[in-house]
Parts: structure tokens; sequence; C-alpha cells
């Protein structure tokens, strides 16, 4: 047991060599707020935590009418403590928490982990009253991880300051960081990352994130050196830039950021003013931004675990495609459907490879990706090691994931010592994962042992296997692809602030480069025969006002006009139409020749006040509102990029051929998409960007914006 110090003692001799996120999350010296004679209480937990965790540094305690508890001297109130404390632990009502801070700032405390809830998730006053414990924290250089937090445990120095019961786990190598704000989430992953016998550097729940945030705390893990990947549970990012930027720092220092983020429902706000941005909120700007950054994007927590596994135990990344080896014929059908859901490849043997697993029994095995080797390995068993030569001779086989029915222990210590020296031999050239058929069928302890070692994660779920590996290898494939930062733009002369009508907002944009139907700006019926006599019938008639970003709807565009005689009438249908509209006031009126039939797509751009400019793309129309079937992109996203966004549409299969449809002009809208970026990242101006509907023609024939509207702060 450590001692206590007296208050009159000081640590400040080591104040200007450590940061306070350090002193916070490494102490030398802790104070604990809230300890009683009672067992089981919150500070009586962490207090048993230090000594479970051997804590070689000071402790001290506060209360405020006792004077010694479990033989330990305490203070009054944490402007008695020694100067200089690294971290002190506030287990204590919300209500005093304001004024023990005060205190920790007035004896040079580094670090304060806040217990307490009741702060700004209640509402207004709590609002108030941790804004003005971050305050204090500023201004007197103080970390602070909370309110309404869990706490930490930090496995790689040896101290734990959280309420939960934490059992030390000393450290065998690099291990994994656990960031979560919430802390039962904190808990859950390092408790599920533990039990698979994996190392966990450092799991910090942060709470509500007064003074410091993720971003904080990412930093911290990535400084120490004691990091291979970082698994995390985010409700919402406060310093996107930053986040950004750390995670291209992780990246470049080989370290995988894997993050679970809630949001994807309607409970995202949205938060665009037209078209295209009523269609996207914000879970999909930040994934896309993200995602380019290299960050891992996980949809539930089973992946956040098995990729967090994957990563550390893997020596090699996943690339291409994945070959499976089982030995059911019903479970290769089965993973053949799985995979197909997951557009997870599978490349098939061919050539010599091809021809020698057709020999190893014919009649039985049939060379193919999945491979059933049937009964046959329980007489060979060095049939294991063969097939797999063949299997993962082709060169777009990146991971292999093994399928071995255990359907008894008996069977398990059978079946498994050949099994495991293909295991040890492949995980040397490839990501490789081993999945057992028995689901929770007793295995011997020995065998998942001699797996994990191996340097291969083991599942009990062939389908959370093949899951892992499909984000795992489509994370890794974009990594590569996106480790070079995009090049700087130059800025642009700015734009109008306001809403920028089609008639400005198409001169602009076509003189950026994309391509739009002849068009002339008239003010009466005469200049508009004129104009379509020199443009050619047949033409659409559309009034153009700032004041009427979405004319369709009050009647403001006659199409499809022939002659000049239709055009004419179209002339007074359009302002008869206008009806009190009319009193707006009016530039003009767009005339402009009618385009050929094509596919109609939506193109946009938005740029979002905390991520800056992306890009949505998707089926126009109806089809837009009704399916939803639009997706979100980097501004600066690649060709490659571009036309894999495509791709997962809904409705790809639109862009042909397509029941008598041509192929469509990808290549075109390609240009197109990327043209929209180059352009917004040049205006950081504009707020959004509606191109609606842009006809894609067919292949060769190019691409026509048939409307387009511009919105710039």
């Amino acid at each position: 047991m450590t001692k206590s110090t007296a208050s009159e003692s000081s640590y400040d001799r080591d104040l200007p060599q450590r940061s306070p996120i350090e002193r916070l999350l490494n102490p030398r010296s802790v104070a604990i707020a809230g300890v009683s004679a009672t067992p089981g209480s919150l500070a009586a937990i962490v207090l048993d935590n230090l000594e479970r965790f051997a804590f070689s540094g000071d402790i001290h305690l506060l209360h405020p009418k006792q004077a010694r508890i479990r033989g330990r001297s305490c203070v009054k109130h944490a402007s008695e403590l020694p100067y200089g404390v690294d971290c002190v632990v506030l287990a204590i009502p919300a209500a005093a928490v304001l004024d023990a801070v005060k205190g920790c700032a007035e004896r040079g405390v580094g670090g304060i982990v806040i217990f307490s809830a009741g702060f700004a998730e209640l509402g207004a006053e709590g609002r108030a009253a941790q804004d003005e414990i971050a305050a204090i924290a500023r201004s007197n250089n103080i970390a602070i991880e909370g309110p309404n937090c869990l706490g930490f445990v930090n496995d790689a120095d040896g101290v734990a300051l959280t309420f939960a019961v934490a059992e030390p786990r000393p450290m065998t190598g690099p291990g994994i960081a656990v960031i979560s704000q919430s802390g039962a989430m904190a808990a859950v992953v390092r408790a599920a990352l533990d039990s698979r016998a994996l190392n966990v550097s450092v799991s910090i729940s942060t709470g509500n994130e007064a003074a410091n945030g993720i971003e904080d705390f990412i930093a911290y893990a990535l400084k120490t050196g004691q990091t291979r990947a970082i698994a995390m549970v985010v409700e919402h990012i406060r310093r996107p830039r930053e986040f950004l930027e750390l995670a291209r720092r992780a990246r470049a220092l080989g370290v995988v950021l894997v993050m679970l983020h809630p949001g994807r429902s309607g409970a995202a706000r949205e938060s665009a003013r037209t078209h295209t941005g009523a269609l996207t909120g914000d879970y999909e700007v930040m994934q896309a931004i993200v995602e380019r950054a290299g960050v891992m994007i996980v949809e539930t927590l089973e992946e956040l675990i098995d990729i967090s596994d994957c990563v550390m135990r893997c020596a090699h990344r996943p690339f291409g495609g994945v070959a499976i080896l089982g030995e059911s014929g019903a479970y290769k059908a089965i993973a053949l459907d799985y995979c197909e859901t997951l557009g997870v490849p599978l490349p098939q043997p061919t050539g010599e490879a091809a021809t020698r697993l057709n020999a190893v029994a014919p009649g039985f095995i049939v060379a193919s990706n999945p491979l059933d080797l049937t009964a046959q390995a329980l007489v060979d068993p060095g049939l294991y090691m063969r097939a797999l030569e063949d299997l993962m001779a082709h060169p777009d086989c990146g991971s292999l994931l093994v399928t071995i029915i255990l359907s008894s222990s008996q069977m398990a210590s059978r079946k498994m010592p050949p099994v495991l020296e293909a295991l040890r031999h492949w995980s040397k050239r490839r990501a490789v994962l081993f999945a057992m058929l028995g689901d929770e069928t007793q295995i011997p302890g020995e065998i998942i042992t001699a797996v994990r070692e191996a340097g291969v994660p083991f599942f009990r779920s062939p389908e959370r296997a093949v899951r892992a590996l499909a984000r795992y290898a489509r994370w890794a494939d974009s990594n590569v692809r996106n480790s070079a930062l995009s090049e700087e733009i130059e800025v642009s002369k700015r734009l109008p602030v306001g809403i920028i009508p089609e008639y400005a907002a198409k001169d602009i944009l076509e003189q950026a480069g994309l391509p739009m139907p002849a068009r002339r700006l008239v003010a009466d019926v005469e200049a508009a025969a004129s104009a379509a006599r020199a443009i050619g019938y047949p033409v659409a008639l559309k009034i153009q006002s700032a004041a009427l970003p979405h004319k369709t709807e009050v009647g403001g565009v006659v199409l499809n006009l022939a002659n000049e005689e239709e055009l004419r009438s179209g002339w007074d249908r359009l302002y008869r139409n206008l009806g009190a509209a009319a009193e707006l006031p009016i530039d003009g009126v767009l005339v402009e020749r009618m385009s050929g039939a094509g596919l109609e797509l939506i193109l946009g751009a938005r740029t979002d006040p905390e991520w800056g400019p992306v890009l949505v793309v998707g089926l126009g129309g109806i089809l837009a509102e009704a399916l939803k079937d639009v997706r979100v992109l980097p501004a600066d996203a690649t060709a490659d990029e571009i036309k894999a966004a495509l791709r997962a549409l809904k409705g790809a299969a639109l862009l042909g051929p397509f029941r008598g449809k041509p192929v469509r002009d990808i290549d075109a809208l390609v240009s197109a998409v990327s043209m929209l970026g180059s352009f917004v990242r040049a205006h950081p101006e504009v707020s959004e960007i509606d191109v609606n509907p842009l006809i894609v023609f067919a292949e060769g024939e190019g691409v026509l914006a048939l409307d387009a509207l511009i919105s710039c702060r």
C-alpha cells in the first residue's frame, strides 16, 4: 500500500516536462474525491483499482469530514492538496464539481477525471456549468476527462482511474487503444478485446468532453508509440479538421483507426437548403471525408471488435479477393450467397492450379473458390497444405478464410494439427482468418490459443469472419489509393453572396467546364422568338429570378415548344402561371434548346461548415427522392472513386446497357463530377450547388446540365 503525502509537499519539479494529457493518463500522483468508508462506492472502486494495479505513485484522499479512510489521511478540499498533483478523480455530486475544479486549478493539478453526470446532457443550466469548468481548465492548462464519464484504464503504464472494476493486463507488445464517448462501450470493447487475448494499451471514456475530446486522446495514443490501432465509438466529432489531421498522421505512422459512429438513421440532421443537400445528412458527409483520410468506419459493435482483432493479429493487410477453404458443399453455397451480398470477390483457380485441384480426388473435389475438400482431408491430412498452394496461386487472392467443421472436442483435436500447420505457413504470406462451423461447441482452449498465436483471428461464425474480411479489404485497397494527399487547388474569385439563379449559374459552371444546352436570356416575347430561331427549336422557356429557386413549383417552366406560334402561346402561359409570383423581381426568361433523351442524374455539391466540400451524385428526377439513391463523395474524389460510387447506386444497372437502352457515357459523367469537385474546392464561399437533372447520353455523346443553381454564403 502506498503512503499518503502531507499536503504541504509539492510535485512542481515535474510540471514543465509533461503535458496535461500525459499527467492525466499516466499520473505519478493521484487524488480521489468521494471516497467513503462504505465499500462499493465509485471512489472506493477507483482506490481498489489503484491498489490492484500496484500504483507506485502517491495517493491522496479528499473528504469534507473524515480525517482518515482505509488507513489513509484525508484533506477536506482540493485547495488543500499538495501543489502539482498530476490527476484528481471527482466522484462527487455534480453540484460540488465546479468548486472542486476551482480548488484543483489553485493547486496546479494537471488533469481531472469527472465521473459526475448532470451537465450538458441535461440542458441549459448543466451546459453553463460545464462551460465554466471548461473555461477554468483552459485558463489553467488542465486536461479534463468527462464529465459524465467512466474514467480510463492505462494498461501500458499500469494505472486505472475508473469506477469499473479493472484487472491488470500487462502488455506483451504494442496494443490497441480504445477511445469511446460512451463509458459503457469503452468497458465493453476493452473486455471483448481482452477476452481475445489482445493487448489493450489504454481504454478511455471521454464523456461530455468539456475541455478535452477524442482528438486529444487520439493524439496521446499516437504519441506514446505503444499503439498499433485505435478502436473508437464516437457519437459526435467536435473538431473535424483536427480529427482529419490526426487521421492522416495515424495513416503515416501505420496506425489503423477503426470507428463506430452511430447516426446513419433519421437522427442525422438535415442541413441542406437545396434539393441536392436535402438528400444528405451529417453522417454521409462525415463518412465520405473521414474514410478519405484513412479511417475505417464500421456499422456494428461486432465489426468494431472483429476488425480490431484482424488488424492486431494479421501480419499482412488483405487486398483484392478472398480464398475460402471448407469441408462442406452446403456451406460452399452459403458462402457464395453471402459473398455476393457483400460484394466480396472470389478469384477462381485457373490453369495448372485448377488442373491439380481437380486431380486430387476426381468426382469429389472440384477446383473452385470456395473450395470444398469434403471429408478427404480426414484421410489425407496433408491435403490442407497442398490444396491451399493451388487455391492461393491466383494473384488476386489477397486473403484466406479457413472454415473447418468442429462438431466436438474430439473432432477438433483430430482435425486441427494439420490445419494449424497450414495456418502458420500462410499467415506469414497473407491475411488469414479461421472460422469454425459449430458455433459454441466446446473445443480445447489450447487450440484457440494456437490459432491466435499463429497470427490468425479465431471466429466461431464464418459470416462474421467474411464480413470483417470484406470491410478490412475494402479499406486496405482504398487506403493505398488515398495515401497521397490531394493537390491543393487555387481559390478563385469569390462569387456573389446569396442564390445565383439558373441563367447566371449555368454561365459560371459552363466556363468551368460543365456542358450546357444552347440558351439566351431575354426580356420580351420578340427577343424570345429571335433567340429560338438562332438556337433552334424545340425550346423551353424558364422564368429567371433568385426569389424563385424552384420555378417549376409555380409553373415557371414551359417545355417542348416546337415553333414560333407555340413559343408565343407558351410565353403567355408562362406569365399566367406565375400569378402573384409575377410581382417578384424577375431577371428575365431563359430560352433554351431542348435536349435529346438520356438518363437523368442528379449532381450536386455542398460545403459543410464542419467537414468542408463534398459531392453528391445519384439518380435524378423523382427517383432521387423516392429511393434516396445518392452517394456522397469527397470533393477531390478520383475518377476511380467516382466510378465506384456510380456502381454502388441502387439503379446502377440503368447506366446500361439495360432493356435496349445503350451504355451511358460514363467517362463524360465522371468528368462532370470531377469538374464540379474542383469548382467547389476553388470556391469555399459556395454553400450548395444543385445540377438537376444532368442528362447522360449514350457512350461518346457526353452529358448536359439542364438546370443549375448555386447558393453562396
